[in-house]
């Protein structure tokens, strides 16, 4: 028997989705990190990229911000964060935070850089305030692009949440963690198709909302 077979047998035995340990539990506390992270990064980022891209000012600050944040290794980031505050879930989320302010921010700020200046123009003269031309005109026309940036926001934590069990923070990477232990690589295995059939998934949810935030009448370029 190879280890695909064995690893599709781990996940469809009853014993695994029974108890506090079982793989409706992971995959929940999985899910929480990506979209807690990326709820708690937009706070922050949206804001900030609407402000840079309506008053485009600031963008090379922001493209290095966004690009030094990147850089910055997970696990690293991750480990000095739970060595100030301990093991637990606070670590994981503030990694995952960080983690996911880079898409959202970027998103945001280029999708409302990239609205026509003539219909900012067209706003105004026709006497609207500057929030007004934010939220009625800019933020509107920026949608999808924002939602790229959450789509990839959420593909990077959920990617890289399986990295909470390495301090405690559970999720799906307890199966990793303990599985590499023993070198159990069937259950590794079933982990790690599980985490990228919710990638997947949240792709295409992603992707459907990317489209409906269209506006109508404009064309996709791809």
């Amino acid at each position: 028997m190879n280890f695909l077979e064995e690893a599709l047998r781990w996940i469809f035995n009853p014993a695994v989705h029974e108890g506090a340990n079982s793989l409706a539990v992971r995959i929940g506390e999985h899910l929480s990190y990506t979209f807690g992270a990326v709820v708690l990064g937009a706070v922050i980022a949206i804001p900030l990229g609407i402000l840079v891209g309506h008053t485009r000012r600031g963008t090379a600050v922001t493209v290095s911000l966004t690009g030094g944040l990147r850089a910055l290794p997970s696990l690293g980031v991750l480990i000095l964060i739970a060595l100030s505050v301990g093991i637990g879930f606070q670590a994981p989320l503030a990694t995952f935070v960080i983690m996911a302010i880079p898409p959202l921010l970027a998103g945001t700020y280029a999708g409302i850089q990239a609205v026509n200046p003539l219909t900012v123009d067209a706003a105004r003269a026709m006497g609207m305030t500057p929030l007004q031309i934010i939220f009625q005109v800019e933020v509107p026309l920026a949608l999808p692009l924002i939602v790229a940036g959450m789509r990839s926001a959420v593909l990077q934590v959920v990617a890289t949440a399986t990295l909470a069990a390495y301090v405690s923070g559970g999720a799906l990477g307890v199966y990793i963690f303990s599985a590499l232990a023993r070198r159990d690589y069937p259950q590794m295995l079933a982990a790690s198709l599980i985490v990228i059939g919710l990638a997947f998934a949240l792709d295409g949810i992603f992707a459907l909302l990317q489209r409906l935030a269209r506006p109508r009448g404009t064309v996709v370029l791809r």
